[in-house]
């Protein structure tokens, strides 16, 4: 088992900022490529950023290319994505996930292991 929690969420201004983190317990983390999702109300969980086990690859959603960066410190056992330029489409409760097996990375059924989401607000 891996457990999952995030933090960091919030309410910001359009054009703002903010830091998620995503803390891990139980199994290796180093182990497991980690992604982070979103969901917005009414709308399908979908798919924001990846990174390897190692940190070296990342994968972004073209809607927050340029915007966020995802990263991880294997030593803290935890997982970052810095948001940058804000927008109120990026209004939604924002989880992250471990993978240990590849597969198609924007799907969530990729991932093992779910934490329960943080929100981010973002007004304009």
């Amino acid at each position: 088992q891996v457990q999952l929690v995030e933090s960091g969420g919030g309410l910001v201004q359009a054009g703002g900022s903010l830091r998620l983190s995503c803390a891990a317990s139980g199994r290796t983390f180093s182990n497991y490529a980690m992604g982070w999702f979103r969901q917005a109300p009414g709308q399908e969980r979908e798919f924001v950023a990846r990174i390897s086990w190692s940190g070296g690859i990342t994968y972004y959603a073209g809607s927050v290319q340029g915007r966020i960066s995802i990263s991880r410190d294997n030593a803290k056992n935890t997982v970052y994505v810095q948001m940058n330029s804000l927008k109120p489409e990026d209004t939604a409760v924002y989880y992250c996930a471990a993978s240990r097996y590849a597969g198609n990375i924007y799907l969530t059924t990729s991932y093992e292991y779910w934490g329960q989401g943080t929100q981010v607000t973002v007004s304009s």
